[in-house]
């Protein structure tokens, strides 16, 4: 027996809730399919508890470097990584909790908990149940990718999932990986009190961003304690006694590193691979990436594709504005497209890293007449006083629109700084508009007029 609905979701990520509450509002019938946790990676492997731990890490950091600014903590500092564990747990668990009891309250909504596969375009199957629609939203998410390196079936190795389970502090944690993942967890666990080395293949971290980006990341990082390999090839695990070992092939080092824990952060999967897609038609590319159109759709009509599984985006707020896009063309007869957003992301480190728009690199071999302006945190006031003062502002404009091309802001503040930036450049409006406007002292925000009216031409 087929169950009919007008509408199937599958997955409970950042878009698929969001869009049960639009479609029900406007009075549909919904079915949403969860194999796992609710609220996706986000809630349960990736925001949440990531920044909850790097908020406990910060204060551990803060009381150790406590005396520089004139305050007596008394006593070596320690973390306790059970009451840390604890509070990630418990914020990240209310979270999870709270939009399980919303879809599952939610009127015209049918919440299945199991792993859905097709049977046709427009037939899922949910354990001994059979859904129908005609309209199907895939929200399905990604994991962690686990390259076939070699030793990786023999030796143990932690993932983000597996590292969220720690209540113990790792004594040495190597991480395979030096971008987003990899380099946050490097400077939460060194605040906690591991060793960390980072292993990354390339030349240098963070490898999406300027070279000027990586080297003050790496710079900040170094200062903390935290040993980096760069170059790193022939990367392979080895058990090493009753320790665990990453081996290379470096040029000025070809030792093996040895610690106690190895985490792989060595990016993402889209979970497509067990859907049964082929069955549907649906079509993927080589990384197995649902391909969609400008408005989300998949190859087959009325299906939709929306989240980490597209290809599209990587974030939470990407995911989000998936669902925006799709709720915007099928229920408000808003033509909203995925090319209309302006690609933007933080790295959380401290400091952060806002990120809005074109890379130095990437308007230099666009080849657009352009101007920059730059800025060290050290002539930021705000960032002075606050002790915080690693990083530096740069902001590139297009000379003859003189509209913002984009903006690496990385520095305390500057994951929510960045926003001035995206916001005038969503308003299409010229850099004359933030540097004319009068921003509040002491803030960091502050000095964006003034690196905009510092602009030179970028040779």
């Amino acid at each position: 027996m087929t169950t009919q609905f007008d509408a199937i979701i599958v997955g409970a990520g950042q878009a698929g809730p969001s869009l049960a509450g639009r479609l029900t509002q406007a009075g549909r019938k919904v079915a949403m399919i969860e194999r796992k946790l609710f609220g996706g990676t986000c809630v349960n492997t990736g925001c949440i508890p990531t920044k909850t731990l790097v908020a406990s890490a910060y204060v551990a950091h803060k009381a150790r470097t406590a005396s520089a600014y004139g305050v007596v903590a008394g006593g070596p500092v320690s973390v306790d990584m059970k009451a840390v564990k604890a509070r990630k747990d418990e914020i990240s668990g209310k979270s999870r909790v709270g939009i399980e009891a919303w879809l599952r309250g939610m009127q015209n909504c049918t919440v299945y908990t199991g792993h859905a596969h097709f049977e046709s375009a427009h037939e899922i199957r949910v354990g001994d149940e059979l859904l129908s629609a005609e309209q199907i939203f895939l929200n399905v998410g990604g994991r962690a990718n686990v390259p076939n390196l070699p030793g990786v079936d023999t030796v143990p190795f932690l993932t983000n999932v597996g590292i969220l389970q720690l209540d113990t502090l790792p004594r040495h944690l190597i991480i395979v990986g030096g971008s987003y993942i990899g380099l946050e967890f490097a400077q939460m666990y060194r605040r906690f009190g591991s060793e960390v080395t980072v292993i990354e293949m390339g030349p240098r971290l963070v490898q999406h961003e300027d070279e000027d980006i990586s080297e003050a990341i790496k710079s900040f990082l170094e200062k903390e304690g935290i040993k980096f390999r760069l170059n790193a090839e022939c990367i392979h695990l080895e058990q090493h006694g009753d320790d665990v070992a990453v081996g290379v092939s470096c040029e000025s080092d070809a030792s093996a590193s040895v610690g106690s824990h190895i985490l792989l952060a060595v990016g993402r999967r889209p979970n497509t691979d067990d859907l049964g897609l082929d069955r549907a038609g649906i079509e993927i590319d080589e990384r197995g990436y649902i391909k969609v159109d400008d408005q989300l759709r998949t190859n087959i009509p009325g299906i939709w594709a929306m989240g980490d599984c597209n290809g599209k985006g990587a974030f939470t707020h990407t995911s989000y504005n998936d669902f925006e896009i799709v709720a915007a063309n099928l229920l408000d007869h808003d033509p909203r497209r995925v090319s209309d957003r302006i690609q933007a992301h933080c790295l959380y480190t401290d400091p952060p890293l806002g990120r809005a728009g074109m890379t130095e690199r990437e308007v230099r071999q666009s080849g657009k007449p352009a101007l920059i302006g730059t800025r060290p945190m050290t002539k930021v006031g705000r960032a002075v006083e606050k002790g915080e003062s690693e990083g530096f502002l740069k902001i590139l404009v297009d000379a003859e629109s003189k509209k913002i091309l984009g903006a690496s802001l990385l520095g305390t503040g500057c994951d929510e700084a960045v926003h001035c930036i995206l916001d005038v450049m969503y308003a299409k409006a010229p850099y004359t508009t933030i540097q004319r406007a009068m921003h509040i002292h002491p803030t960091v925000s502050e000095l964006l007029p003034t690196v905009l009216g510092d602009l030179k031409p970028l040779k």
